[in-house]
């Protein structure tokens, strides 16, 4: 019994080394990006991404809880127009646009429960459409549960982001020109 429990807690020890020295080996910081091509100008797409009134008609997450609530602060667009959300599903968090450049970007302070990120929708001329390369950016610093949940961000926001985009070229191209 008693070489159980040590051989137990060498295992811990160990489980609890590999987490530390692990964590500090892994990247600081986490990047994920999507991109998709959207017929219409630069102007269009930035006017509909530099304002949340028409976000939930293409954001991946209201389909998910259309219940969940949410509350709008700030200006209508631009500069600190922001948004905030609660559900049971979706979480809870806020994000409040902090730099927009018409027809080229709009950055996104993003707060998930406590945990910042940055969101930034990239806009480039692609032919006679756009090119929207949407972006988070997390930085992690020495928070090593961060760190090791950084590796996940990829998977678990993605797809995600390839769903909103698909979703934005959908209600876009579907408009007159």
């Amino acid at each position: 019994m008693k070489t159980l429990l040590k051989g137990l807690l060498y295992l811990v020890v160990l489980l609890a080394a590999v987490f530390v020295v692990g964590g500090f080996l892994l990247p600081s910081s986490s990047h994920v990006e999507r991109s998709i091509t959207i017929d219409r100008p630069p102007g269009e797409v930035h006017a509909m991404l530099d304002s949340y009134k028409r976000f939930n008609e293409w954001s991946p997450w209201f389909e998910i809880e259309p219940t969940a609530k949410y509350a709008y602060s700030g200006p209508e667009s631009g500069v600190g127009a922001a948004m905030s959300w609660e559900g049971a599903k979706v979480g809870k968090g806020s994000q409040r646009i902090t730099e927009s450049v018409p027809q080229q970007k709009v950055v996104n302070a993003l707060d998930f429960d406590g945990t910042q990120a940055t969101g930034i929708f990239g806009l480039q001329v692609q032919g006679a459409g756009t090119r929207v390369t949407w972006t988070l950016e997390s930085e992690h610093g020495n928070n090593l549960v961060s760190r090791w949940f950084g590796l996940l961000l990829d998977s678990m926001v993605g797809k995600d982001y390839e769903k909103g985009l698909a979703k934005l070229k959908q209600v876009l191209e579907s408009e007159p020109r």
